[in-house]
């Protein structure tokens, strides 16, 4: 329980958490956001680490701190991040498969895999990059995409292409948008506002899934 406390502190508060820690580390701020990114695309086990947020506020503080926080180098690190991190989730699921799921791993749900495989089934191999702006989705997506064995070929090139606008996207949204006053002011909701919109075109496929016959549900 502290430790979710903890995270949804961190998260409407992020670059209140983010400022302090490039006052105090400086450069350390680098990997710090790589590892993050890294581990939300790469580990199935974190699926609750923010990444739209987070992106978005590295971007906002680049375009504050600019002697601190490079833009450019932040966009190199963090896409270089996310396609490694993919590419790791991917060979876990082309390796482990479904057996993932006996192993009772924390925030390793089976409806979280069965909604990703839903996605995937409707989307196809655009999945890959529609998923890296859908949170948890974002998470499973590679992993669902080595169990289904897609061809590596195919996968590397929508994962460089996801990764690259994922992160272009949500820097430049906060590099550009993150410093105007309203903004800064009502942090917090711009970043609840975020996280709605990123978990909109899941919210929206449960729904829909709901709404299915349970015929078309077993067919799917």
């Amino acid at each position: 329980m502290e430790l979710i406390k903890s995270l949804i502190d961190f998260v409407l508060h992020i670059n209140k958490h983010l400022g302090d820690f490039i006052s105090a580390y400086g450069g350390w701020t680098y990997g710090l956001l790589f590892v993050i990114i890294f581990c939300e695309t790469g580990l199935v086990v974190t699926p609750f680490l923010p990444g739209d947020s987070l992106l978005f506020t590295a971007g906002a503080l680049a375009g504050l701190y600019p002697d601190k926080l490079n833009i450019f180098l932040l966009f190199v690190l963090l896409s270089v991040a996310g396609i490694i991190g993919d590419t790791l989730n991917y060979s876990i699921g082309r390796r482990v498969g479904m057996k993932i799921l006996d192993w009772k791993l924390p925030f390793v749900k089976a409806q979280h895999l069965e909604r990703t495989q839903r996605f995937y089934e409707r989307y196809g191999v655009k999945m890959i990059v529609l998923a890296r702006f859908v949170p948890i989705v974002r998470t499973f997506a590679p992993f669902v995409a080595g169990v289904g064995k897609m061809r590596y070929a195919t996968f590397v090139t929508y994962n460089v292409v996801g990764a690259v606008a994922w992160v272009s996207i949500c820097l430049a949204a906060g590099f550009f948008f993150g410093n105007i006053p309203a903004v800064q002011k009502n942090f917090e909701l711009v970043v609840l506002g975020i996280i709605f919109v990123s978990i909109l075109p899941m919210l929206i496929e449960y729904l829909r899934a709901r709404r299915e016959p349970p015929n078309a549900q077993t067919a799917v």
